[in-house]
């Protein structure tokens, strides 16, 4: 199954780039952009969509711009290894870099370290959802454009909820009442929810959207750190009640092991009536949506029971490229609409922009564009600071520290996460 569904996006992938490029063609290579010619190099963490279509996007600006031929080169796969490789190579000059794909949370600390570029006041920015393309802004400015994008999902059990939860108090009320029951069609499920709970950023992520969830921030719209506050704080007893020893066993204790991949495995296992995971645990799980084989449960997606992270990555110009007019072309052809559809619909990369959610092809395939539309569209973006990497281990060190004490802060947790915000440690 796996193969004939590799073929056939080969198929359509090769049918796409004959099309893109007949419609770029005319209105690109009769137009001199004074772009400086030679190669251009993207530095980005590896393409885990399917069909490598960042590539064949690569193929077709190639194609169209002999002068200019890009290549990209891919390092670690982990999040913090591309991070710090990165910035090694940022620190060293540029090395041969043109552009970052940088992850949403970096943008503002390679701005103000003046690793990239602003673009230019004027840069075209319709069509854009309004919450990736803020990822791109800092101070003022515009330094890149929103390559693809992403928001948390709730995924559930068909057959044991009929209808998905609005907020965390009707989860746990649905949750006691399934596991109170056998399971009827399928496995039984041994817990309700599952996120990602490991320290790593995926704690950082769950952790956020369950203070949002309970109404509280972790850092308000001025900067100021307000993890304090009594909404705050019931996030947080949220996560560490749920996962108390009892029954009915509302999160799964195996959860503060969990990365992406396991929590999708015991999800699909039917360990689970909830989980929380990114759009690409669906490639897993559905077969119509390229996974292996089917899962032992019949499932569907909502949006989580509060704010989700968004997510994504933007492309940015570096500031030592020797091309950053042929470089800002490159981006701009990459994020563009016709751009953004192939991503989608061959690559599973959530599109940055809203038309490509209405496309009928896209909507056919990942039944659930309308519902991941409407999650970015609410999407909370996480704490804009040049010193990201460092807040987000002291967030992390102090929720753990919480969990551990019955969801109640440490007593030095808001001058800790400040001291972070502003790169002290």
């Amino acid at each position: 199954m796996r193969g004939r569904i590799g073929l056939l996006t080969g198929f359509v992938a090769g049918a796409a780039v004959a099309a893109l490029v007949a419609v770029y063609a005319v209105p690109l290579l009769d137009r001199d952009p004074g772009l400086e010619r030679g190669d251009l190099v993207i530095l980005s963490g590896r393409d885990d969509g399917d069909g490598n279509q960042r590539q064949a996007l690569v193929d077709q600006w190639n194609t169209l711009h002999p002068d200019n031929p890009a290549r990209i080169e891919e390092i670690a796969a982990d999040a913090d290894a591309q991070h710090s490789e990165m910035v090694a190579r940022a620190q060293s000059g540029g090395a041969g870099v043109d552009i970052f794909n940088l992850d949403v949370t970096w943008t503002a600390e390679f701005a103000s370290s003046d690793y990239i570029r602003a673009l230019p006041d004027g840069q075209d920015v319709a069509g854009f959802l309004p919450a990736p393309l803020a990822t791109c802004r800092y101070q003022g400015k515009l330094w890149g454009l929103p390559f693809n994008t992403d928001a948390g999902l709730l995924y559930y059990r068909t057959k044991l909820v009929t209808t998905a939860p609005a907020n965390w108090s009707q989860l746990v009320t649905t949750v006691q009442d399934v596991l109170a029951r056998p399971a009827a069609v399928g496995p039984q499920p041994v817990a309700g929810w599952a996120g990602q709970l490991r320290d790593y950023e995926g704690l950082t992520v769950n952790a956020l959207e369950a203070i949002w969830g309970a109404g509280g921030e972790v850092v308000d719209g001025r900067g100021e750190v307000v993890i304090d506050t009594p909404e705050a704080q019931a996030g947080l007893t949220r996560l560490a009640e749920g996962l108390r020893p009892g029954a009915p066993q509302v999160i799964l204790p195996d959860a503060v092991r969990f990365d992406e991949t396991a929590t999708t495995q015991a999800f699909g296992g039917g360990k689970l009536v909830f989980m929380r995971n990114w759009p690409v645990a669906h490639r897993a799980l559905d077969p119509a949506d390229g996974a292996d084989s089917a899962p032992a449960v019949e499932f569907g997606v909502a949006k989580l029971p509060g704010p989700s992270v968004l997510g994504g990555q933007n492309l940015a110009v570096a500031t030592q490229s020797r091309r950053p007019r042929a470089a800002r072309a490159l981006i701009e052809f990459l994020t563009g609409e016709r751009s953004q559809q192939l991503l989608f619909e061959r690559g599973g990369f959530a599109a940055t922009r809203e038309i490509v959610y209405r496309d009928a092809a896209v909507v056919k395939r990942y039944r659930y564009a309308p519902t991941l539309l409407d999650a970015i569209r609410s999407a909370h973006s996480r704490p804009v600071t040049a010193h990201y990497a460092q807040f987000s281990e002291t967030f992390r060190q102090i929720v753990l520290e919480a969990l551990g004490d019955g969801g109640r802060l440490p007593a030095d947790a808001r001058p800790r996460l400040q001291r972070a915000l502003q790169g002290y440690k």
